[in-house]
């Protein structure tokens, strides 16, 4: 009820009056968002999440264990719980552990747990041990590829030794991951001329540009190259800032950018999931581009969601 002067009957008759309004304002304003994220893909892959329990007795190199938001047991009942109502059916794991033993166990993990469709392993490129445990790991047939960062492909592009171990995965038919940012691009576009057999994914664009004209030229015209290369996929999972809005308009300038590049056969999703956490909830980061890329189409909302990771990875139908 209103307080102030209408508190008799009449009073209580506008404020249930009012409540009515509101509601109906409120429901026509959940119908429009409804309407604009209707019919959404039927299936999801989500194509980067990490999974690590620092209870184990070995503990975890990462995350931090002053990082309040990451650091607990974080597996895959706990994601399920949370992303299979949303519509999510598999998931890709890339791994940030550096102990290389933690890629045969999340591998491990994944025979309990199906919504596991892939590994993105983490082994040390141009190191001594790389061969053995690449060979292992290489029969498994959840192993997907590796990810390096900006740092170790600038190496393989002038270290033989670093190069030979990024050809391997091109002759297993397996797919490289990449990390870093807008200064990584050139060398993404060298490597990808050098080994136009490997697939290569781009992990978490879109990029914030920098900042000086001439490098935000040059990262965004080696993002257009790389667009031109078929085996060259662009995963769109850094797409929320913190303390930003999280509607699709707010971030559809930085998300054209990729789909000008890549357009609706390249372009693959990914939540970062949990260290998205740190930014906004699952579903918020999901809904952003569920909604833009619902503006595109059902066909090219499916094929992000879900057609392009397939092609991308190679995943294991479980």
């Amino acid at each position: 009820m209103w307080r102030g002067e209408n508190t008799g009957r009449g009073g209580l008759f506008l404020a249930v009056l009012g409540a009515y309004h509101a509601r109906m304002r409120r429901r026509t304003f959940l119908g429009g968002a409804a309407a604009l994220l209707a019919q959404p893909p039927e299936k999801i892959i989500d194509t980067h999440t990490h999974f690590y329990d620092p209870a184990r007795p070995q503990g975890v190199p990462w995350p931090p264990k002053d990082d309040a938001v990451l650091y607990r047991t974080t597996l895959p009942p706990r994601y399920v719980a949370m992303a299979a109502p949303l519509g999510i059916v598999g998931t890709v794991v890339v791994e940030a552990s550096a102990w290389v033993e933690d890629n045969y166990w999340i591998l491990d993990l994944a025979e309990e747990n199906p919504i596991i469709v892939g590994l993105v392993g983490n082994l040390p490129a141009g190191r001594a041990e790389f061969r053995e445990h690449f060979e292992r790991l290489r029969k498994r047939r959840l192993f997907l590829g590796i990810r390096l960062n900006a740092q170790a492909v600038a190496r393989g592009l002038a270290e033989p030794a670093v190069f030979s171990d990024i050809e391997r995965l091109a002759g297993a038919n397996l797919e490289l991951d990449v990390v870093g940012g807008p200064a990584m691009l050139a060398d993404v576009v060298r490597l990808a001329d050098r080994l136009p057999g490997l697939r290569i994914v781009i992990d978490h664009l879109p990029f914030d540009w920098p900042a000086d004209p001439a490098a935000r030229d040059a990262a965004r015209a080696a993002l257009r190259e790389l667009g031109k290369r078929p085996q060259v996929y662009a995963k769109v999972s850094n797409v929320l800032r913190r303390k930003a809005p999280t509607s699709a308009g707010f971030y559809r300038a930085a998300l054209d950018d990729v789909w000008d590049a890549f357009g609706q056969d390249r372009v693959i999703y990914g939540s970062n999931w949990p260290v998205s956490d740190l930014v906004a909830p699952y579903e918020a980061v999901l809904n952003v581009v569920r909604e833009y890329f619902a503006g595109k189409g059902r066909e090219a909302s499916e094929k992000y969601f879900f057609a392009n990771s397939k092609a991308a990875y190679r995943w294991v139908e479980r």
